[in-house]
């Protein structure tokens, strides 16, 4: 019998007690934390460290150390060997440094034709290049070695994501315009007007809709055999054409025009149809983007023909989305014009046409209800 240690006990916790059990019994676990946790439970148990390097089958300086390590730092501690670097590593941070400038540089720019890198090309490049910049160490980098050089900066050369840049010094201002434009609809709504002074629509434009024309007929499911729709692949282009459109939104309703071209003279028509539909009394508040048609001579020469009827108010530059009638041409493009094929443009306009009245049969309320720009604005001047 192996005489008394002098080392302390080992407590272990319920909860680590459990998962060195569980450590020890494990066949998929690295063989070295088994033994070490067998090494501890058996210590923790008060086993001698010789009877416990006998039963263990390892040394009595690896049961040693485990338990000091144990003791010293922790019990999950004995399971785990301590970081160590037993001699310096060849690629240096300045090589790394080098490399992940490289990356952050367009190939076109060190004269390649490629708008990105590769990881083969930029290893090629950094092998190449790598003696002349000071770094002979990266004369054999693969590309495995320039992954992971990059990985450690969370870098992805060879992928692109866009962003939409701020071209509108008003922006904000204009952006809070359109909010409460929207708040004062929304809080309308909640109202029994029986008059309305003031209507809102949002106005806007879909240009360039297809009309796509099938070479050969469709081919309608057939239970059993074929679930879908079969199409064939070639068809034939027969023009576009451009839907404006405009949206009440107090009830949905939808007044739209299909159009060959999109012009000044197309808009006043799309104006004169909303001077139509509401009563005379009642003023047009048209929410809408900066397109040349919309504030061109010829607009605004009809817009002074028709003195208070029409009240302007514009969206910020490259914010097109903050207009409802996006949504609509979304709902549009999820509807009745998803994967339609018609034989001429005026099927197509017959089409649209068609597809807009279905949609006034039964109208939806777009409603805007992210206002926390308006919100913290608020909260701020309090």
């Amino acid at each position: 019998m192996g005489r008394e240690t002098s080392r302390a006990p080992l407590v272990l916790t319920e909860d680590e007690s459990h998962y060195f059990v569980e450590l020890s019994q494990s066949r998929t676990a690295a063989v070295r934390e088994v033994e070490r946790a067998k090494i501890l439970l058996a210590y923790a148990r008060g086993e001698h460290l010789r009877s416990i390097s006998k039963t263990v089958g390892v040394a009595r300086d690896t049961v040693y150390k485990c338990v000091d390590k144990a003791l010293a730092m922790g019990a999950a501690a004995g399971l785990r060997d301590l970081y160590h670097r037993p001699k310096e590593p060849v690629i240096g941070d300045d090589a790394k440094a080098w490399v992940t400038s490289i990356a952050c540089t367009k190939p076109k720019d060190l004269g390649y034709a490629a708008e990105l890198w590769t990881r083969s090309n930029l290893a090629k490049h950094v092998r190449s290049h790598c003696v002349e910049a000071g770094f002979p160490a990266l004369g054999k980098a693969a590309k495995v070695t320039v992954q992971r050089i990059l990985s450690e900066n969370g870098l992805h050369p060879e992928k692109v994501r866009y962003y939409l840049e701020r071209r509108d010094p008003e922006f904000d201002t204009k952006m809070r315009e359109i909010l409460v434009v929207y708040r004062e609809v929304s809080f309308q709504l909640t109202l029994d007007f029986d008059e309305q002074t003031v209507v809102t629509v949002c106005v806007d434009e879909k240009p360039g809709v297809q009309a796509i024309a099938s070479t050969a007929p469709d081919l309608p499911p057939v239970p059993g055999k074929h679930p879908t729709v079969a199409r064939d692949h070639e068809y034939k282009r027969m023009g576009t054409v451009s839907i404006l459109a405009a949206l009440d939104l107090h009830d949905g309703h939808v007044i739209a025009r299909v159009e060959d071209r999109h012009r000044s003279s197309e808009f006043i028509l799309l104006l004169k149809d909303l001077d139509a539909y509401y009563p005379p009394g009642v003023t047009i508040r048209v929410v809408l983007d900066n397109h040349s048609a919309h504030i061109s001579k010829e607009t605004r020469k009809y817009l002074a023909s028709r003195p208070g009827r029409f009240i302007y108010v514009h969206t910020p530059k490259h914010g097109s989305w903050l207009n409802l009638a996006e949504n609509l041409f979304g709902k549009m493009a999820r509807t009745f014009l998803k994967h339609i094929r018609v034989q001429s443009k005026a099927e197509l306009k017959t089409r649209i046409l068609q597809g807009i009245r279905e949609m006034n049969e039964e109208p939806v309320v777009f409603t805007w209800t992210k206002f926390k720009a308006l919100e913290e604005e608020a909260m701020s001047a309090n």
